[in-house]
């Protein structure tokens, strides 16, 4: 019969992979601690009044706040229902809460570390100029534009 699994390999790997999470465990607590501490101590009525209400600007300042301030999904709807409702643009909240979830300033270090430098900075490249055009296609098609 022949054996496909080297299971000496296997263990070895599971040792290797668990050794590289446990070495970058504090920068992930690290990257964790930040944003939350940035999401509690920054108020949401400061969000809103960064807004200047242009359509060309405000994408551009949402996806740059959303990139740097970070944070979950769950908490993205909240803050989105809480930006629309002083009254900042449907393009301005698409863009912020796309880069919110998507492009990671803060989770960088952790990012560049686990994945390597080159991928993590063009990851964080390509969603933070997609969070603009995400939030022109969102805008355009609900007619909010």
């Amino acid at each position: 019969m022949v054996h496909f699994l080297d299971f000496d390999l296997i263990l070895l790997s599971l040792k290797k992979a668990a050794n590289s999470l446990w070495g970058t465990l504090p920068v992930l607590i690290g990257a964790i601690l930040l944003i939350s501490f940035a999401n509690s101590f920054i108020p949401k009525e400061v969000y809103s009044s960064l807004f200047s209400g242009n359509p060309l600007i405000d994408p551009l300042i949402g996806s740059i706040l959303g990139s740097i301030l970070a944070g979950n999904p769950s908490t993205s709807y909240i803050l989105g229902g809480e930006l629309a409702d002083s009254n900042v643009s449907l393009l301005a909240v698409t863009a912020f809460l796309v880069s919110w979830v998507t492009v990671g300033f803060l989770q960088f270090p952790a990012e560049a570390l686990l994945l390597g430098k080159r991928f993590a900075l063009s990851r964080n490249i390509a969603a933070f100029l997609f969070s603009i055009i995400v939030a022109i296609a969102v805008s355009s098609v609900v007619g909010a534009w």
